[in-house]
């Protein structure tokens, strides 16, 4: 998507910030709709969510696959910039790792979409796959070693182990409205628990 710069040695300038704005606001109701309903959800939904016509939204989105991709980016990004933030915001870094968790449960509901939407271009799935490991295992890293370091986990945590086992969680999601995946996950987390 080109943002309208002229000439092809120049930089396209920058989106204001309101326009900024106002696509993150856009990018946070398609992933809040994604997780409720899908991401074949229909665009009335997400605009409505919104708080935007339909229009607006095919315009910063022509495909329902860039919308779906641009939804992945932005769960990334909030997922790895949250880390730090709930780690310097909450007392406990367990409950940073919680919480932190929670929200990379609801990036998964959206993200098992998007292998169906990228079937045919495979290329482009893995390479939103290994954005997705670089930005986010070494955040949940970061969670697990303040985590250990208080002792409030076992020190024999991965990150990657982790992140694969809540994920593997999430799978039954897809399948059935009573299997409730933060459940689950909730008891995973538990599990790393030290007794007191």
């Amino acid at each position: 998507m080109n943002d309208g710069g002229e000439g092809a040695g120049r930089a396209a300038p920058r989106k204001r910030a309101d326009a900024r704005r106002n696509e993150r606001a856009l990018l946070d109701a398609a992933a809040a709709v994604f997780v409720t309903s899908g991401v074949e959800a229909p665009v009335r939904d997400i605009a409505a969510r919104a708080g935007v016509g339909v229009a607006t939204i095919y315009r910063h989105f022509p495909t329902r696959a860039d919308l779906i991709i641009a939804v992945y980016r932005h769960q990334v990004e909030a997922c790895a910039e949250a880390g730090p933030a709930l780690l310097a915001s909450l007392a406990s870094p367990y409950d940073a790792l919680g919480r932190w968790i929670n929200l990379f449960v609801d990036f998964l509901v959206t993200k098992h979409g998007l292998a169906a939407v990228l079937h045919s271009d495979e290329a482009g799935f893995d390479t939103l796959h290994a954005y997705f490991l670089d930005r986010l295992v070494p955040v949940c890293a970061q969670l697990l070693e303040a985590t250990a370091a208080a002792g409030e986990i076992r020190p024999d945590v991965h990150a990657l182990e982790l992140m694969r086992g809540v994920g593997n969680l999430c799978i039954g999601a897809d399948n059935d409205p009573r299997y409730d995946a933060r459940r689950l996950v909730e008891f995973l987390i538990a599990g790393l628990r030290r007794p007191r």
